[in-house]
């Protein structure tokens, strides 16, 4: 593979490079960039990862020829372990100003995107996978799942709604309600990634796919911001997002006090019988 560019990732000593998977195999094939992140100990999400990668798309769509973007990890255990939590909570304005715009990035890319999950894909990481255009996994390595459930972590409107735009109402529900684990082949039985394999079978699927030249007209980015316009207004309306979710809280708060008083008077009502 011929390295095209690097970026450092300061915060962990890692990095970003950026190489081409196909070189040598025609000059169409030389438009495949393939970005493998290695950010110790497992690719959490953090603002230096995330401006990093950031950086990688922008050199990309700026600097060289349309074609399509493959991401992968260069951690063979994980593709990424999500958020550092700690970090995330003590960072003014993480949400809005580092992971919605990871997630706007990928969503509007005026290219092609495919994620190769090598390892594990678990909360931010899975998003993540969910917000290329396509996905191929490991078939014999690693999960994608959605664990908030199981520490308590509720999720956000643009955490939630990617699931609910791509995938079917049961595996949505299996995904989010279940914390349900998905191995390569679940995976693909599921609808959630498009073949299983490696890196072979991401140029195959490009290949198969014709994906190369879907770019070149312009309008590409374009397309997907139509195509995922309701994804798209939940990451650009942050303050909205947590003002509804105020009205529901509120709301909910005047359901259960009604419904603690029903249960209060039935239960006098009970022993006034007894």
């Amino acid at each position: 593979m011929s390295v095209l560019f690097t970026v450092p990732i300061a915060s962990t000593g890692g990095s970003i490079v950026c190489t081409n998977p196909t070189a040598g195999q025609g000059q169409e094939q030389q438009n495949i960039y393939l970005l493998t992140f290695t950010s110790p100990k497992d690719n959490r999400l953090t603002p230096t990862f995330i401006d990093a990668l950031v950086l990688a798309l922008d050199i990309i769509e700026h600097r060289y020829p349309k074609g399509v973007v493959v991401t992968t990890s260069g951690i063979a255990k994980f593709y990424s372990n999500g958020l550092d939590l700690d970090l995330a909570m003590s960072t003014e304005g993480f949400l809005d100003q580092w992971l919605w715009k990871l997630f706007r990035r990928f969503l509007t890319y005026p290219m092609p995107t495919v994620c190769l999950l090598n390892g594990h894909a678990f909360a931010g990481g899975f998003m993540l996978a969910m917000y290329h255009d396509y996905r191929i996994q490991n078939p014999d390595k690693g999960f994608l799942c959605v664990n908030e459930l199981e520490f308590g972590v509720p999720l956000q409107t643009p955490m939630m709604s990617i699931f609910r735009e791509k995938l079917s109402p049961t595996t949505f529900r299996n995904v989010v309600l279940e914390a349900h684990r998905f191995g390569g082949r679940a995976s693909l039985q599921a609808g959630i990634v498009d073949a299983v394999g490696g890196i072979d079978e991401v140029v195959g699927l490009i290949r198969d796919r014709k994906l190369l030249n879907k770019a070149a007209t312009g309008i590409y980015g374009v397309m997907k911001e139509e195509m995922y316009s309701r994804v798209l207004n939940g990451l650009d309306d942050h303050a909205g997002n947590l003002a509804w979710r105020e009205k529901v809280e509120e709301k909910k708060e005047l359901l259960q006090k009604k419904a603690l008083r029903n249960v209060e008077e039935f239960e006098k009502g009970s022993k006034a019988k007894l």
